[in-house]
């Protein structure tokens, strides 16, 4: 027979707590599986998973983006995304092009015809999408899109919020 929950955990740990604990962990694993995911799609084309993430962005991006944008989207500092700009550019990824509103400008723009690269390394993710979306009702996926959303919204703003503040030294 399994021994009691001692009473100071029985007292401290409420449903919520459990509940709370047990997406935290849910995340925690979706995050690894996420980024372990990219790394693989990133070394498929030749690219750091940096630079395959700052190149999602510009090619979720509706219009093309200036370095400043992709740094602030991206949390990189202004430095840093310039060498990802070139290492896109070299790879044929991106160009750099002149805004055509202000010529002071630089933006940079998708070679879309560079994503073919990408192949098929998608295909699988979006099968198990498609699949799994119909496990769910209509009401399911509308909570399920709610709290995805928020939890993306809660982590850029933790992450703004981490990257203003002061680091620990030694």
């Amino acid at each position: 027979m399994a021994s009691p929950e001692p009473d100071a955990v029985r007292e401290t740990t409420t449903p919520k707590d459990v509940m709370i604990e047990r997406f935290a962990t849910l995340g925690r694993q979706l995050s690894q599986a996420t980024v372990l995911f990219h790394a693989q799609i990133a070394e498929h084309v030749g690219l750091s998973a940096t630079d395959h993430k700052c190149l999602d962005l510009a090619v979720q991006a509706e219009n093309p983006l200036t370095a400043g944008q992709i740094a602030e989207l991206s949390g990189l500092s202004t430095g840093a995304v310039t060498g990802v700009i070139d290492r896109l550019e070299r790879a044929g990824f991106v160009r750099r092009v002149r805004d055509p509103h202000d010529r002071r400008k630089v933006l940079v723009e998708v070679s879309r015809g560079s994503l073919a690269r990408y192949g098929d390394a998608y295909d699988g993710l979006w099968t198990a999408l498609d699949a799994t979306l119909t496990d769910y009702t209509e009401n399911e996926l509308i909570a399920i899109e709610r709290w995805v959303g928020s939890m993306v919204a809660t982590l850029r703003a933790e992450a703004e919020r981490l990257a203003t503040v002061r680091r620990p030294t030694g």
